[in-house]
């Protein structure tokens, strides 16, 4: 476990960008769905957005994860540290309480009105690729910095563990974003352990589809509290992804993505009439 420490930038950056590569080259080849007319300009924006907010986690939270689990171990605070478990058993805890706690904060993320405006930068993306797993407003990046801290500092975790962890949540994230035609039959296997796309595409769908399926790695968080859905309630096929008000060529530029927390959200009377003179006019 020292040598993976000693050598995690190295392994995160072959990891982050290796995944990167298998799955913008699965969704070339094998694509979900057609890209849209404004793929290049969300690439820019959506990779733009993340680097801002990662400058600012590196700023205000240095390697917050490994850092909180230093002061743990350091401090021997934290339930790990005060109990004593095979390495295997201390691994799978962490990976799941880590990976439970992404899931409640995204719930929260939706049910609190000032938290979902900052999350909203992430769900406005018109289209639904790989990129759109980067796109988090850095407002976000802090706040779930700082809850990330405080449940490794409770968990006392140790620092390659975290480490596993985040590698872990930082893969998926990306696939389970990912716009790749994935076989019906692999699919349903796969989502009895992971978050695949075709279930988490469904979280990202207008309307009340949004308030399901918020599992970051795991499905069986979703399953467990009664947020799992199968299948979208338009359907695979119609179903459009987005928030309402915020369709425009202009929502996927970065200065308005760092300005959507601070926008209205269309009222469902105003959606409902421009679905109408939407029909009107075809």
């Amino acid at each position: 476990m020292e040598g993976l420490l000693a050598r995690s930038s190295e392994i995160y950056a072959v990891g982050y960008f290796g995944v990167i590569i298998v799955v913008a080259l699965l969704e070339v080849i094998v694509p979900r769905r057609a890209a849209g007319d404004e793929l290049t300009l969300r690439w820019v924006s959506n990779f733009g957005i993340a680097i801002l907010g990662t400058v600012m986690m590196r700023t205000v939270f240095p390697a917050f994860g490994l850092l909180g689990a230093s002061v743990s171990h350091q401090y021997g605070i934290g339930l790990l540290n005060n109990v004593t478990l095979p390495q295997w058993l201390g691994l799978i805890v962490t990976i799941l309480t880590l990976d439970l706690v992404a899931y409640g904060q995204h719930y929260l993320l939706h049910c609190v009105d000032w938290l979902w405006r900052i999350h909203r930068t992430h769900h406005s993306d018109n289209d639904y690729d790989f990129t759109t797993g980067v796109r988090f407003h850095p407002l976000e990046a802090l706040i779930t910095g700082a809850i990330g801290f405080a449940a490794v500092v409770a968990l006392g975790a140790p620092p390659a563990f975290v480490f596993i962890s985040t590698l872990l949540e930082t893969a998926n994230g990306f696939f389970e974003h990912s716009n790749i035609r994935i076989p019906l039959r692999v699919d349903r296997l796969l989502r009895l352990a992971l978050v695949t796309p075709e279930t988490h595409r469904i979280h990202h769908s207008r309307g009340d589809d949004s308030q399901t399926n918020f599992g970051a790695v795991f499905p069986w968080w979703d399953r467990l509290f009664g947020t799992y859905r199968d299948q979208p309630s338009a359907g695979q096929e119609a179903q459009a992804v987005g928030v309402d008000g915020f369709e425009g060529r202009q929502h996927q530029m970065l200065h308005w993505m760092l300005a959507n927390p601070f926008l209205k959200e269309a009222s469902a009377e105003q959606v409902s009439n421009a679905d109408a003179g939407k029909r009107f006019t075809r």
